[in-house]
């Protein structure tokens, strides 16, 4: 038997390694931690790498839209609004930095029991078994009354609901979003999948009112579609619903002539899904604009972009 002879390396050909193009640098690493320190210093300490890269790059594309007065819009689902982010979300709105709201029907039903109770979210698992999960009457009364009201005077399902807020005037009315909106006349859009909502099984809930008022939704929500070259699509927390509506969104105003290719988009949630990675980051953007996706809990991950924006829009400000 022939022995296999090892190769040799003796030919091998190199080259200098400061002659090679390397992808880390140390002009990129961070710096550490003096105490005492302010968050401008801990943003601009930041190492320019993967993650924390992207943040910085959609803190200022996000400010550039702003300071162009193009549409940084944020789609929702409701856990944001469960883990306690609705002041942070009202404060971009007051500042005139979130110029639209596009929310799934939970997030009214979480937004609305804050107003009402200033409480929200049941221990499903402890009332399913009884068949009381989701059986809370103000909710579902108050939700279907406003969305029928709304829906006889034309009002899209969003503009229902905050009307109806600011009518009442709850005693937790501050810690809405949707009315909030209302008073700043923000629009905000209701993108309804019926049956995935408590209100649903309510003995008020009128699914052609439901039906109407969130298409009336979608059609707005195209418009602000339509306007947004420029501009910047924020998905916090939402697997499915709202990936797929701003997908439809985008094909119908492109299909309509409208330009709407430079855009910022990004996906923020727990983990890294298909939907919202394929229907916000990638597709959108395969013939302009960048998308981005950055992973982490939404109670740590938005208040820090958040702080990130009002830090980049003051510090751009002083430069004038």
């Amino acid at each position: 038997m022939t022995e296999t002879k090892p190769l040799s390396f003796d030919s091998v050909r190199s080259y200098p390694l400061m002659d090679r193009k390397s992808k880390v640098d140390i002009h990129d690493f961070t710096h550490a931690w003096p105490a005492g320190g302010t968050l401008d210093t801990w943003l601009k300490s930041l190492p320019r790498i993967l993650a924390a890269k992207d943040l910085l790059m959609v803190r200022d594309r996000s400010v550039e839209a702003f300071f162009g007065k193009h549409k940084i819009i944020l789609a929702m689902g409701a856990h944001p609004i469960k883990v306690g982010l609705n002041p942070v979300i009202i404060d971009l709105m007051e500042k005139g930095v979130i110029s639209a709201l596009a929310v799934n029907g939970a997030c009214i039903i979480h937004d609305a029991e804050l107003a009402m109770a200033g409480k929200t979210s049941e221990d499903v698992a402890a009332e399913l078994n009884e068949g009381n999960f989701g059986m809370a009457e103000e909710t579902g009364r108050f939700l279907n009354q406003a969305i029928t009201e709304g829906a006889e005077k034309g009002f899209g399902l969003g503009k229902s609901v905050g009307n109806m807020l600011v009518k009442e005037a709850f005693l937790f009315n501050r810690y809405s979003l949707l009315a909030r909106a209302c008073e700043l006349d923000i629009p905000v859009t209701v993108h309804v999948a019926i049956g995935t909502d408590i209100i649903h099984f309510h003995p008020l809930a009128n699914g052609a009112h439901v039906g109407a008022t969130s298409h009336l939704d979608f059609r707005i929500f195209c418009r602000l579609v339509s306007e947004m070259d420029k501009g910047v699509l924020i998905n916090l927390g939402s697997a499915v619903i709202l990936p797929e509506v701003f997908l439809k969104a985008l094909s119908v105003v492109r299909n309509l002539g409208h330009r709407v290719r430079d855009i910022t988009t990004v996906n923020m949630d727990f983990i890294r899904q298909y939907r919202p990675m394929t229907n916000v980051v990638h597709r959108p953007t395969q013939d302009g604009g960048k998308g981005f996706s950055l992973v982490g809990h939404h109670e740590i991950m938005f208040p820090l972009l958040a702080a990130a924006l009002i830090e980049g829009i003051e510090e751009k400000r002083k430069r004038g």
